[in-house]
């Protein structure tokens, strides 16, 4: 497929590409940001510091997942940016396939590990015998969303390479906007406490993935057929290591959590 729809990326000013991309790219991470003090502040003002303590210790499993997904997707970036400068559809076509494929099967393991691991890991991030109840409630749905937030933010990087940083900041947006209008209904009107938070948190996830889900049937620079799902190995070991140094920029914010 010719790349005619994003050429401008190969021709256009770089200071202004650059803040074409950086400015959204901000702005989603701000947004996303905003998830997590969302829910401290509604669950302090109606849970109070038990529950803004539990969702504390739950915190550093979102930033696992994070990291994983930035591995796929910002290597899936870089690697198709890489196709679009050479022009190889094909590689372009069947690098976010398999990333997608990756994405999803990467959030669903990590689930179902979470799952199991569960105490273990409440414990070694800081749960005691005060606010275990309340970590537990919002664990075990926050672990339901994990599948989404992996997906949605690795399609997000690939959005951003695709030449449409706007959309991915509409999707991480869009997410934020439904976990603050969910979070105080949860919480106040319903009386669900953190599970109502975490609720509220992963309907956001959803809604974000089913947006950037929307985005792969009409991409600028690259095409996907059922065949474009399949993994690739060869794919896959350039893709991986094009995403290191942000799964280990993540990884290293854990890392910090857990020995506090």
């Amino acid at each position: 497929m010719e790349q005619s729809s994003n050429r401008y990326l190969a021709e256009a000013p770089i200071g202004g590409l650059m803040l074409k991309f950086a400015v959204p790219c901000t702005l989603s991470l701000l947004v996303s940001s905003l998830y997590n003090i969302v829910d401290q502040i509604f669950i302090g003002w109606g849970i109070g510091y038990l529950g803004n303590g539990a969702t504390n210790v739950v915190f550093p499993i979102t930033v696992i997942a994070l990291a994983i997904a930035l591995m796929i997707g910002d290597g899936c970036a870089a690697y198709l940016s890489i196709c679009q400068g050479k022009r190889d559809t094909e590689s372009a076509n069947r690098s976010v396939g398999s990333a997608v494929t990756l994405l999803v099967l990467s959030g669903v393991v990590l689930a179902v590990l979470l799952a199991f691991l569960r105490d273990p890991i409440l414990y070694a991030f800081g749960a005691t015998e005060n606010n275990y109840t309340y970590a537990v409630d919002y664990f075990n749905v926050i672990v339901i969303g994990i599948p989404f937030y992996v997906v949605t933010n690795g399609l997000n990087s690939v959005i951003r390479a695709d030449g449409s940083p706007r959309f991915a900041m509409l999707s991480t947006l869009l997410g934020c906007v439904m976990n603050l209008v969910l979070d105080p209904i949860a919480i106040f009107v319903l009386h669900w406490g953190v599970t109502g938070a975490a609720l509220a948190t992963i309907a956001g996830q959803i809604a974000s993935t089913i947006l950037g889900v929307c985005y792969l049937r009409r991409p600028k620079s690259f095409r996907l057929t059922v065949k474009s799902f399949c993994i690739r190995a060869q794919l896959a070991r350039r893709i991986l290591p094009l995403g290191v140094s942000s799964f280990l920029t993540q990884l290293s914010i854990v890392i910090i959590m857990g020995v506090m």
